[in-house]
């Protein structure tokens, strides 16, 4: 190859760097009007009177109507999921006009039979995982005898909450909606989708719409939903103008996109030398299970049980960073982790035996991962970090997680300065197959990593009566650049196999990886996230 393998910038970096205009926030057109919206302030409300007269009095404001972005007689592309479909549409000149008309908004809204709070999911989730499911997911050997015959049983249960995706540049879009047209314009995901939708709720043809991309200032599976899309596309039928929608932090964070909460319980089986003789994974999750069946360790254990549980609520959900796999891969590495200290065994090479299980006499044949791709970026970390040399001060967590398509293995390194940890370093091992662009490569792990080490310690959102308590940054607790790794360092495997996903697989990891670091610190075992909220005590 000429080009792969070679580093190339960003096409856009310079005008990325010196505030061109790329991104959808940035669209300017003649005539354009600025929109805004408001919805329920609570999952589950519907709007019963506001004050639109007040509102189409002040100063720069032309229009205020309602809209409706899901018609019963319109079908639903997946792509399309909002908890709001019942909105007010504030159409001005400015977007400070717009912004003040949205402050003296005064509405009433109807509640709805019932209003969910954190502590009823929770409670609910962990009702679910006392249950045991009509069919398992997966069932290999016996493991119902091998937990009967156990000489010792672990047993441990994982949290996580409901999180936002918090793009830089909150979500906006483009339209102008003509009698025999409807050109949009701005920063999605799934344009093929939005697309379907906005020709369904305008009364036209597929060919009659446009939809043109701008940069995204972040998507992280957000703009895989494209509600802000049809939203614009609606309100400027209704105006009669192109109009640009511009969401504000507060109506992103309360739209309801979210990372779903999660429950996982683990049980492990002993016999009386410390081996692993069974293995349980029973999740629960809102709007579905987080569990995936024929992941590791399934393959590597004679008697392995997989059950799902789905818990559904009014507060919508959706694809997050890593959807599914940035929880498991925490919780399991965590539990792995656990289970190799009562063992007395080393955590890399407790792990390395259990791939070497799968490699040579696997249990199944629907395993989805390739335990010697998912081994050697285990043994490459180890051999980079110096795994098992004496740091003094250093202490040292280790994780490995397949998603994606991708390997990866990571090795933390955190020192504490007085009660609070610092991460010193984060090694990172890689097979993506064919390394297509290393700097753009090593931008994507890194990026990955830093989000992850701040969304597993700080970052939460939770209900009230249907009402998201976090609305902002000042209640949403984000990383901070003192708290990134001081240092991270990223090793590729040179396979010449075809190039897999990099944009996800380094968070997963880096969860369960940052918590045993933590424990080797600290001495406390963490079941929750975020780290730094309460823990449960292992029972």
């Amino acid at each position: 190859f000429k080009i792969i393998g070679t580093s190339r910038k960003n096409v856009d970096a310079q005008e990325i760097v010196t505030g061109k205009p790329l991104f959808g926030l940035d669209v300017q057109r003649e005539g354009m009007r600025i929109a805004m919206i408001a919805h329920a302030p609570a999952f589950g409300q519907k709007l019963k009177r506001f004050n639109e007269d007040e509102l189409k009095s002040m100063p720069g404001i032309e229009q205020v109507f309602t809209i409706n972005t899901a018609p019963d007689d319109v079908e639903k592309q997946w792509s399309d999921i909002n908890a709001f479909p019942e909105l007010i549409a504030i159409v001005g000149k400015s977007t400070w006009e717009v912004m003040k008309a949205k402050r003296a908004l005064k509405a009433e809204w109807e509640n709805p039979d019932v209003l969910e709070s954190t502590s009823e999911h929770d409670a609910a989730l962990a009702e679910l995982l006392q249950q045991t499911p009509e069919s398992p997911e997966r069932k290999d050997g016996d493991p119902e005898a091998a937990f009967r015959d156990a000489a010792q049983v672990v047993e441990r249960t994982y949290s996580a909450p409901f999180l936002a995706h918090n793009t830089m540049e909150p979500m906006n879009f483009f339209a102008h909606v003509t009698e025999d047209k409807a050109e949009l314009l701005g920063p999605i995901q799934t344009p093929e989708y939005l697309r379907k939708t906005v020709a369904a709720l305008l009364g036209m043809e597929e060919s009659q719409v446009s939809i043109m991309m701008t940069r995204q200032g972040g998507g992280f599976g957000r703009r895989l939903y494209g509600n802000f899309g049809n939203e614009a596309a609606l309100i400027a039928q209704q105006a009669g103008v192109p109009v640009k929608l511009v969401y504000t932090r507060e109506d992103d964070m309360t739209q309801g996109t979210y990372r779903p909460s999660y429950k996982v319980t683990y049980r492990a089986a002993l016999d009386d030398k410390g081996q692993l003789t069974g293995f349980q994974v029973r999740g629960a999750g809102v709007h579905g299970s987080p569990v995936f069946a024929n992941r590791f360790p399934a393959g590597a254990v004679d008697n392995y049980l997989a059950e799902n549980h789905s818990l559904e609520s009014n507060i919508s959900t959706g694809a997050w960073r890593a959807p599914r796999s940035n929880f498991m891969a925490y919780a399991e590495q965590a539990f792995l982790d656990e289970i190799a200290e009562l063992t007395n065994q080393d955590p890399i090479d407790f792990r390395l035996a259990l791939f070497e299980r799968a490699q040579q006499q696997p249990v199944g044949d629907n395993n989805d991962y390739d335990a010697a791709r998912y081994a050697g970026v285990l043994k490459l970390v180890k051999e980079k970090a110096g795994w098992g040399k004496s740091m003094p001060g250093i202490h040292r967590g280790v994780s490995a997680y397949y998603c994606h398509n991708s390997y990866v293995a990571q090795v933390v390194d955190v020192e504490m300065q007085g009660e609070q940890p610092r991460i010193k370093k984060v090694w990172c091992a890689v097979d993506c197959g064919i390394v297509v662009n290393p700097d753009a490569a090593r931008n994507q792990i890194e990026g990955g990593i830093i989000d992850g080490i701040g969304h597993s310690m700080y970052s939460q959102l939770t209900f009230d009566e249907g009402m998201p308590q976090q609305q902002n940054f000042d209640r949403y607790r984000l990383i901070r650049h003192a708290e990134a790794p001081l240092e991270i360092e990223t090793f590729f495997v040179d396979n010449g196999i075809d190039p897999t996903g990099l944009g996800e697989p380094s968070l997963p990891p880096i969860q369960s990886a940052l918590a045993n670091a933590l424990y080797q610190a600290t001495g406390k075992r963490l079941y929750n996230q975020p780290f730094d909220g309460p823990q449960e005590v292992a029972g």
